[in-house]
């Protein structure tokens, strides 16, 4: 299947990049690194998001050129939808008129596009956009190898979560041989959180309810506005739910604008 998905690239010239709505660290440090691996490829590539790059993803490579739209107007050969088991989760118009290629490492993946690479043997979707890049014979940049290096690192939990392997080792020891610095990528990620989300993340834990395996927490919208917080500040909160022990599932309720 990656060779079929090398192929529908090579055969266009004009791409558009995206995830699902509200990204997290996979789909920011996916879509950012497939967006330079295309452009290394001679290919003229933008990243579009419905909702932007949140904030502590800013500081990765790229992040800057990224447009924040509600449709998809340019005039694109073809979509890469990454990490994202339906175009409705893009939140994106315009796409369902574009050649697709899907790629996921979610078990939950659907094959709703022309070409679709699911494979959830991969510990996030960065991993899949680095074995593209090594088929293409794509340099890894330092630039393309924090974005993906800060997409695993995320999508495992640190390297906590079920699923990381010796493989997910090797393929960070790649990534920071190609470049990566790991130190900076943690810093980014875990300790430069704006106050507001410590504000969010206060009044969050000061609604936790537990039912045996089950924890659940909420925040309202008055308590988002209180804090000052945008919407984007309760991605990953819920982890603070399940680091309590003998968990096994955890849901984060967030009172929406509407």
């Amino acid at each position: 299947m990656l060779r079929e998905v090398l192929d529908g690239i090579v055969q266009r010239q004009r791409f558009v990049v995206t995830s699902h709505a509200r990204p997290d660290g996979d789909a920011v440090g996916s879509v950012l690194a497939c967006c330079q691996v295309l452009r290394q490829m001679g290919k003229q590539a933008d990243v579009v998001l419905s909702d932007g790059v949140p904030y502590i993803y800013r500081p990765l490579p790229l992040a800057q050129e990224v447009r924040q739209a509600t449709s998809v107007n340019g005039d694109y050969d073809a979509a890469i939808v990454l990490e994202c088991d339906s175009l409705h989760r893009t939140r994106l118009e315009g796409l369902d008129r574009k050649f697709l290629i899907n790629i996921d490492h979610h078990a939950s993946g659907k094959q709703f596009a022309h070409i679709n690479w699911i494979d959830p043997s991969a510990c996030a979707t960065a991993e899949l956009i680095y074995r593209l890049a090594r088929e293409a014979r794509v340099n890894i940049t330092p630039e393309i190898a924090t974005c993906l290096y800060t997409a695993v690192l995320t999508d495992t939990g640190a390297f906590c979560f079920v699923g990381t392997s010796a493989q997910t080792f090797e393929l960070a020891r790649e990534l920071v041989l190609a470049g990566a610095d790991p130190a900076k990528c943690a810093q980014a990620v875990y300790f430069a959180n704006p106050t507001s989300k410590m504000r969010l993340l206060g009044a969050a834990l000061s609604s936790l309810h537990r039912d045996r395996e089950i924890v659940w927490m909420s925040v309202t919208r008055a308590q988002i506005d209180w804090s000052g917080a945008f919407d984007e500040d309760a991605e990953g909160l819920v982890n603070y739910a399940l680091s309590i022990a003998g968990i096994e599932a955890a849901v984060f309720f967030r009172e929406l604008p509407d």
